[in-house]
């Protein structure tokens, strides 16, 4: 564990945008990850953002992309608003809620995510009766701001054109 997170911040040191920097924190060990993606897969990727979000190493090269560009909060917050709306128990409800409001969503947030005033204050009255929908109007708004601005950004980066290189390469 400790190692795994030497290796993320030795990412974020370089701040690097390769393919190397991908495979140190894919969920798999490296070889065999990059193996098993095939370039149909990779490929996909780029059919639409949600298929991206919906893989796990297109979800992995997409994280490592965001951690260059020091913005993994956005991905971060989508992700925790996702498991959030899988909460079943009402007691582990509005904490869960809460932290995720601390975390991303508070001006004084360790990881603030960048939404409008109007939003931030709708999520803050939802924050009174948590709900499974207390988050959807700024999941909304983090996931079109990563959809149309980082996005397109992460198909045209070295992390995504090596990746593809290299599945394409172990073809040949």
């Amino acid at each position: 564990r400790n190692r795994g997170m030497r290796t993320r911040l030795g990412c974020l040191a370089h701040k690097s945008d390769s393919c190397n920097d991908f495979t140190a924190i894919l969920p798999d060990k490296p070889s065999r990850a990059l193996k098993r993606l095939s370039t149909e897969e990779a490929t996909r990727w780029a059919d639409s953002f949600d298929v991206l979000l919906s893989h796990k190493y297109g979800l992995a090269a997409f994280r490592a992309f965001l951690k260059t560009e020091f913005s993994e909060e956005n991905l971060e917050f989508w992700l925790a608003c996702e498991d959030f709306k899988k909460t079943r128990s009402a007691a582990k409800l509005a904490s869960k809620a809460q932290r995720i409001f601390e975390e991303f969503i508070d001006v004084h947030a360790p990881r603030e995510v960048n939404i409008d005033f109007q939003t931030r204050e709708l999520t803050r009255r939802n924050m009174q009766e948590p709900s499974l929908s207390c988050f959807d109007q700024a999941q909304g708004k983090v996931h079109s701001l990563m959809e149309k601005d980082s996005y397109p950004r992460f198909l045209r980066s070295k992390i995504y054109t090596d990746l593809l290189s290299q599945t394409q390469r172990r073809l040949s």
